[in-house]
């Protein structure tokens, strides 16, 4: 109604030039699920609750460092090894013989969190969330991971969910456990979409691609797959140590050092008993060097000048400190990712595909694929597609595929369109909540189809939707006889209808080449 003036006088009336807009969401936005060393902000416990941050050095000031990896060096006899041979964990000495005593290295379940972090920032990511399950101390447990992703109920920013402890679990149902929860997640939330790890990813495909597929069952459409695991260089060789292995319960780290004197000093069996008759000078110095290693004390003596001394004086422990780097920095590739699919969105757009694109700190990957096995990856019959990292000769290490695990739907086949739907549908809705209890009539009506257009015409411009004009790329309907009837209207119901028209992937080019006559 118009104002009911009784003073005289100039009144001011502004009125809106231009319609509500629609305001693209935020389409890379990671949450991550793990174990850090602390969760505190403010002197705020902050475990269970998801926490933003934009950068690595944040990460550290919140959540603190890395775990302190652990590694058990023993002896055992050939026919009777310390750890499984199948185990990811088990490695051997390069001396090792038929019927000798053989080295054993064998690693703790691994905290995968924080270089998770590394790599993730390291290949483009920026803001994301994380949310702690506990600390180092605490044991890597299905029942804390499952309880870190219900709090992301709450938020609405996060587009992606990731938990690369879940790998780090007891065995593959446990982790396939957590997968089909974060997957449900996605779906009931309708705006994220998740990466997942295969279980014992290092492994040949047949080993773990199976097993990955019987077990993760629901909600295919809002996840995707990566294989193989990926050595990285995330960890430096300055992180690794012999301060990294747990000393033997009986004598400290008794048994290493004088398996690392055999190895140089001939003829040693008791480093306290060596005849300076029968060896040189040089042999004694590097005995002594083996003692101190025997008889270290963290708390008294400089484990970095004893590191550099053995790194260069015996071959085996160098050899040793690389297994043990190595180890550590064979990862799960969906951090790594999570950062590309950020690096992907921010330089070209959700709708790109994140393939074809090189990985970051990465040296190769854990498996070396040929086109012929990667086949029953990408088109399998149960449409489980899971998505190659491969190394080509001349070009480097690629991510080799953009199939969702509902490779059977043509609708929601590939990542890129997923993903760049739930941009549109999310973007969409949060703009028509303007219109919520606004008169059902033609004047909304007309409103919102315009704001709509509007922002599916800005999309097509940037080359998000497939068309060479508008009409082509998308459609929107609304009103009375199009998408409503009467009893729509009395019930209280808008009913806006959006079509579009998404970009696929040329995931397959064929080039024909035939012979033609001589013309001239």
């Amino acid at each position: 109604m118009p104002t009911s003036y009784k003073t005289p006088g100039v009144y001011l009336v502004e009125k809106d030039a231009f319609p509500g807009s629609v305001v693209e969401v935020a389409t890379a936005i990671p949450a991550f699920i793990g174990y850090t060393e602390k969760a505190e902000y403010n002197g705020k416990d902050l475990t269970n609750k998801p926490f933003r941050i934009t950068s690595f050095a944040e990460y550290l000031n919140i959540f603190g460092g890395a775990p302190t990896v652990r590694f058990t060096y023993g002896v055992a006899s050939a026919e009777a090894p310390a750890a499984s041979e199948d185990s990811e964990n088990a490695e051997e000495s390069a001396d090792a013989k038929n019927g000798e005593q053989k080295a054993v290295l064998q690693t703790k379940p691994m905290f995968r969190l924080y270089d998770s972090m590394r790599i993730f920032f390291q290949n483009g990511g920026a803001a994301c969330y994380i949310c702690s399950v506990g600390g180092y101390d605490k044991k890597i447990e299905k029942a804390p991971l499952f309880n870190g992703i219900a709090p992301f109920v709450k938020e609405q920013e996060p587009t992606i969910m990731l938990v690369p402890d879940a790998v780090s679990l007891g065995d593959a149902q446990e982790c396939a456990d957590i997968q089909n929860e974060l997957l449900a997640h996605c779906n009931k939330m309708q705006n994220r979409f998740a990466i997942l790890d295969v279980f014992d990813g290092y492994k040949e495909p047949l080993e773990c691609i199976n097993t990955f597929r019987e077990k993760v069952t629901d909600f295919l459409k809002y996840g995707a797959a990566y294989y193989p695991w990926i050595n990285t260089s995330v960890v430096a060789s300055s992180e690794v140590s012999f301060t990294n292995i747990e000393p033997e319960a009986e004598g400290g780290y008794k048994t290493l050092a004088l398996d690392l004197a055999k190895s140089v000093v001939p003829d040693v069996e008791d480093l306290d008993n060596v005849d300076p008759e029968t060896h040189s000078k040089r042999e004694l110095e590097l005995v002594s060097f083996f003692k101190s290693l025997r008889d270290f004390d963290a708390k008294k003596d400089d484990a970095t000048a004893l590191h550099n001394t053995l790194t260069v004086v015996c071959p085996k422990y160098a050899a040793l400190m690389n297994t043990m780097s190595e180890k550590l920095n064979l990862m799960p590739p969906s951090a790594a990712m999570a950062g590309i699919y950020t690096r992907v969105d921010n330089n070209e757009g959700v709708w790109k595909a994140p393939a074809n694109v090189g990985v970051n700190g990465v040296v190769s990957p854990a498996v070396n694929l040929t086109n012929d096995e990667q086949e029953d990856l990408n088109v399998p019959l149960n449409g489980k597609a899971v998505n190659a990292i491969r190394y080509f000769v001349g070009d480097g290490i690629k991510v080799w595929g953009a199939r969702t695990l509902d490779g059977n739907s043509l609708d929601w086949r590939y990542v890129n369109v997923r993903r760049t739907m739930i941009m549109l549908e999310e973007s969409i809705k949060q703009a028509s909540k303007a219109y919520v209890f606004d008169a059902n009539t033609s004047t909304t009506w007309l409103t919102m189809k315009n704001m709509i257009g509007n922002f599916l015409n800005s999309v097509w411009k940037r080359g998000g939707l497939a068309g060479t004009t508008p009409e082509d790329a998308y459609e929107v309907h609304v009103g009375l006889g199009d998408t409503m009837t009467p009893e729509d209207i009395l019930e209280g119901i808008l009913r806006v209808t959006v079509k579009v028209a998404l970009i696929r992937p040329a995931e397959f080019i064929e080039l024909t080449f035939q012979q033609q006559q001589q013309k001239s």
